[in-house]
């Protein structure tokens, strides 16, 4: 599943900026398996969301220039009827009703 992959990538490019062990944006964008130009977009966005990443030419490395962490996390449940209920304020039962209002004869 793409999410699931995504959010490794996140996570090992996470670890590697906090190792400082990013290496070159070509050698970094091999290791997550991305291109180049998408590696500089995500750095972008990591940036834009408040992010202190920066690069340290001497050393050929990503890191953060102050204490940070990203931190993705994916909580996989199954619900009850009253809990669907309440997340798609009872669309479920909208659907579910009209579906077999159309297909029960």
């Amino acid at each position: 599943m793409q999410l699931f992959k995504y959010i490794d990538r996140i996570n090992l490019l996470d670890k590697l900026i906090r190792q400082r062990k990013t290496g070159t944006q070509s050698e970094l964008a091999s290791r997550l398996g991305i291109s180049v130009s998408r590696l500089a977009r995500v750095i972008e966005h990591l940036k834009d969301l408040g992010a202190p990443v920066a690069f340290d030419r001497s050393n050929s490395t990503y890191y953060y220039e102050n204490e940070y962490s990203i931190q993705i996390k994916v909580d996989i449940q199954q619900l009850n009827l009253n809990q669907m209920k309440h997340i798609s304020a009872g669309d479920y039962f909208v659907q579910t009703n009209f579906l077999n209002a159309f297909f029960v004869h």
